[in-house]
């Protein structure tokens, strides 16, 4: 009797359980991969280039070490990352698999969805300066920056603590600093996290924002006039932003 109890948990040994649905529908066995606590962003962190342990955790935000480090072993262990020693140090990066890879258009599938349908559930606390500037310093493109170093600084009116952010943006990366560089800065943001995150987004441009007050820019005229072109966008800045406007599968 006891052979036909199924169990949602198995494989429970030193407290580290594997998610088992026992079905054989796909749905259910890409669930058991992915539906864990973390993963997804995991997962997302990766394929946006994250590779070190420090930079994860980074664009998780209040993940553990221990967690995180359990579900990097996860992952591995199911052939979804895969892991390599730093050459020289004693850390380790991880790369996305053929199987990670190929989530890439789901995630983005993901994603739209929640621009249409999660948008209503964020709420003010969901707008962290620290992920944005993350996000920012990823979106920079080098090849449209000009010079040996630019130097963007942020002022985020909202905060009481760390209000000021910079960018320090050289050929062959971009950097966020929580402490003045030191250096001339060509560029001067001012406006609140989420003013900045729905610009970003997609949600609103810069020149509406600028005419409502929400935004104030100053500094090199060359680099206000071709912002969007250096600053990439999110991903789903183009993506629909009401059911209507969802595209439908032929």
């Amino acid at each position: 009797m006891l052979q036909n109890v199924k169990f949602g948990m198995s494989g429970c040994l030193g407290g580290s359980c594997k998610m088992n649905y026992n079905q054989f529908c796909p749905i259910a066995k890409a669930a058991e991969i992915l539906g864990e606590r973390w993963t997804i962003l995991i997962l997302r962190e990766v394929l946006m280039g994250g590779r070190r342990f420090n930079t994860l955790q980074r664009g998780l935000g209040d993940i553990s070490p221990a967690l995180l480090t359990k579900r990097l072993k996860q992952l591995e262990d199911q052939n979804m990352l895969i892991r390599r020693r730093i050459p020289g140090q004693k850390g380790f990066e991880y790369y996305p698999s053929e199987a990670c890879e190929s989530l890439l258009p789901v995630l983005f599938a993901l994603g739209e969805w929640g621009v249409i349908w999660a948008k209503h559930t964020i709420l003010d606390q969901d707008f962290d300066a620290e992920l944005l500037m993350l996000y920012l310093e990823r979106s920079i493109d080098l090849d449209k920056m000009k010079g040996q170093e630019t130097v963007i600084k942020f002022r985020f009116s909202d905060l009481t603590e760390q209000r000021d952010w910079w960018l320090l943006v050289k050929p062959e990366a971009a950097e966020v600093c929580l402490r003045d560089p030191g250096r001339d800065v060509d560029l001067y943001f001012n406006c609140t996290v989420r003013t900045l995150s729905e610009i970003w987004m997609g949600d609103r441009t810069y020149r509406d924002a600028i005419r409502e007050g929400d935004l104030r820019l100053d500094g090199d005229p060359a680099l206000m006039r071709n912002i969007s072109s250096w600053l990439r966008p999110n991903m789903f800045a183009n993506s629909p932003r009401s059911p209507g406007e969802a595209r439908i599968p032929a």
